[in-house]
């Protein structure tokens, strides 16, 4: 490598290597024509030792202390000369203080995992444990960064815009019913792009794809073997989990996921990645000491006034993200995926712990999450939170936006479920919520971005478990049913679990309908959970983080068995993507329509009470190409008998038009005019069914 025209030169011999300073604000390890530069930071330590394995070993055959000159501020870095990325694998050791009071765990035995590894070694088949078995360490692998992305765009979609489709990536493909070759991982996930192309969804998100430990609290219940399958335990935040690529990727850990991201892309599909930067896969003070515990423990994390570990997270430790070093590890990490990976925006797991200072109080403008609000790098990525945490902090409706972050809305999914299911006293909060929830987030200001609607997500019931079950049935996870959430405001239409009588089958098919009837129907962005689509289902396990079996993963022969559901969804998605004004406020509607009326069975009844359980809702505005008005009414009968409800009227010339009744078995084109009465003024809606009507021109 040169510089200015001159060709770097060693300084220093090392036990046999020669050195010399390496690139100092470049943390990690990177390839140079000379050798690798290390480069790694910490306030604390008083000196840094670089290891070098060869692959696969457990001791590595050289170790090169850093000298103090090679050390700027904080940061050490040495560039090592002759080295070749496909022969090492490396590691550091660092002394310091040790005094658990102080938070200082300093000790030059731990090996300890680069905190910007681009490759994490030693956990490259799923379910294995590491080979060195109590005694197995973590090692990084120098990663070469030559993809060609070629002529890339990012496809920035309008938030509101988006159809989210949630999703584990081994889950997705991993039974044989999937019918691909590599099932479980990235390039399975990739051979199913036409079914999500078809289907509609415009987004993916993926599951946490960060390498993690799925051996952490493994187990065996009942002679079936659980592992830490969910992955919100990360192990390294800059590395892919290598389990999760089904080629073998030596030194190009990531291609793989590369490839995913660029045809998800190319099939107009953005990539949003669920992140987990609330804790960290070292635990509690009886967890593993492997990077941020050896390196700078009272920084990276939460720490009582005696050195224990806060816990907000539920997972044993929490990381200290409003500290400055903290603050810039994480942005550094989000730049990486949105550099090295194109990915188009992040979901934020436990998100309000990332707005508690480093004493666990909630921040009125944490200094974290405004820095990646106005980001340059990730000025166009998308910023999801889930707005709570396992320490009581609720936030949804109150996070900290800056107008650039949007949340998971906790609201929105419990006061539809309570609707969906005919609860009495909540049709007013659901209106509310498929409007927009103006009561959370205004429209003037955010627009209809700040809330992801969403009925259910990977914590939780599936959708079709929603109508199947009263009760969680979690036992299989070992912990006698005590885990998982107890009001999951579900309802097993009069058969727990799994029927063949029609009458209940048939009731739960028409309450799948209606909740994606309106989910699609709702302003705002969308998300459902991958198999919703034909009815998976978990078996009432509301919380299958552990179940790496048909339990947790999608069941592809049930594609066909509930083919109806799977065609009515479709038709819901691109109906949904036809009409923007379902999505949000368009262009005025020429004929002087509001953007949205409500009619709850007559014209103009906006007003709900504790009996009420239908809804009528009118969106209007111009269509797509802004050539024509647009004027959808959706209605819903949540009571357990007919209502009928009155249509609002149509500018002259215009008249409704019957597209969508749930009531009714779905085919893909079916016309259900015949279904309405009379002048087509009014609508018998049928017991617990939705209706969606149309405007069109009189011939």
């Amino acid at each position: 490598m040169e510089s200015l025209g001159e060709v770097i030169h060693p300084l220093d011999n090392i036990g046999g290597f020669d050195v010399r300073p390496g690139f100092y604000q470049m943390n990690g390890a990177y390839q140079t024509e000379e050798g690798v530069s290390f480069t790694v930071s910490s306030h604390g330590a008083t000196s840094c030792v670089l290891l070098l394995f060869r692959p696969a070993a457990q001791e590595p055959y050289a170790r090169i202390r850093i000298p103090e000159s090679y050390k700027i501020g904080n940061t050490y870095s040495i560039l090592v000369f002759g080295l070749k990325a496909e022969d090492f694998e490396y590691a550091y050791q660092m002394d310091g203080p040790a005094d658990q009071a102080r938070g200082l765990l300093f000790n030059r035995k731990h090996t300890l995992l680069d905190p910007y590894a681009k490759a994490v070694t030693g956990q490259r088949n799923w379910g294995e444990k590491p080979e060195g078995g109590k005694d197995f360490v973590y090692k990084a692998r120098v990663v070469q960064s030559d993809f060609d992305w070629g002529r890339y765009r990012n496809l920035n979609y309008k938030f509101e815009d988006l159809v989210i489709y949630e999703m584990h990536v081994r889950g997705f493909t991993k039974d044989a019913s999937s019918g691909v070759k590599g099932g479980g991982t990235f390039e399975g996930l990739r051979q199913k792009i036409p079914y999500l192309k078809d289907l509609g969804i415009n987004a993916v998100e993926l599951m946490p794809i960060f390498e993690f430990d799925e051996m952490e609290s493994a187990r065996v219940v009942d002679g079936v073997q659980l592992y830490n399958y969910w992955g919100y335990n990360t192990v390294s935040f800059f590395a892919p989990n290598t389990s999760y690529a089904f080629h073998q990727e030596h030194n190009h850990e990531g291609d793989e996921l590369k490839r995913l991201i660029r045809e998800l892309k190319e099939n107009g599909i953005e990539v949003i990645l669920d992140v987990v930067f609330n804790h960290t896969a070292e635990g509690n003070e009886n967890g593993p000491c492997f990077c941020f515990k050896g390196i700078d423990n009272n920084i990276y994390y939460m720490l009582t006034p005696d050195g224990y570990y806060y816990n907000f997270s539920g997972c044993g430790n929490v990381l200290n993200c409003n500290h400055p070093v903290v603050r810039r590890f994480i942005t550094d990490c989000l730049r990486h995926w949105a550099v090295e990976y194109r990915v188009d925006g992040f979901r934020f797991d436990l998100a309000s712990i990332l707005g508690r200072d480093q004493n666990g109080a909630p921040m009125e403008n944490p200094p974290i999450l405004e820095a990646l609000a106005f980001d340059s790098i990730l000025g166009d990525m998308k910023l999801i939170a889930e707005a709570w945490d396992a320490g009581g902090l609720y936030q949804v409706g109150s996070f900290p936006s800056w107008n650039r972050w949007a949340e998971w809305n906790g609201r929105y999914r419990d006061d539809m479920r309570s609707f969906l299911k005919g609860d009495s006293g909540v049709a007013g909060r659901a209106i509310t919520r498929i409007t927009g929830s103006s009561d959370m987030y205004d429209p003037a200001s955010r627009g209809y971005s700040a809330s992801v609607n969403f009925l259910t997500c990977h914590d939780g019931f599936t959708l079709y478990d929603l109508y199947s079950y009263n009760e969680k049935h979690n036992e299989k996870n070992g912990w006698n049913n005590t885990d998982g959430d107890n009001n999951g405001l579900s309802w097993n239409c009069g058969v727990e679990g799994e029927t063949d009588d029609p009458v209940v089958m048939g009731l739960r098919r028409r309450l799948v309908k209606n909740a994606f009837a309106a989910l699609l129907c709702s302003r705002g962005p969308a998300m459902f959970f991958a198999g919703d689509e034909f009815c998976n289902t978990q078996y009432g396990n509301n919380n299958a983080y552990c179940q790496d079996n048909i339990i947790s993963w999608l069941d592809w022969n049930r594609l066909e068995e509930f083919q109806e559901i799977h065609d009515f969804a479709r038709f819901m998605i691109h109906f949904r993507a036809k009409h923007p004004i379902l999505r949000r406020d368009t262009k005025p509607a020429v004929c002087g329509l509001p953007s949205v009326s409500i009619h709850n069975g007559e014209p103009n009844r906006n007003y709900t009470d504790y009996n009420t359980h239908l809804i009528g809702i009118m969106y209007a505005g111009r269509n797509a190409d802004d050539t024509d008005d647009d004027m959808i009414f959706y209605g819903m009968n949540a009571y357990w008998e007919p209502l009928e409800m009155r249509l609002p009227s149509l500018p002259e010339s215009y008249h409704w038009k019957l597209v969508v009744n749930t009531f009714c078995e779905y085919q893909d084109g079916a016309d259900f005019e015949a279904q309405t009465q009379g002048d087509q003024t009014r609508v018998r809606v049928p017991e617990r069914s939705t209706v969606i009507l149309l405007a069109e021109h009189d011939l």
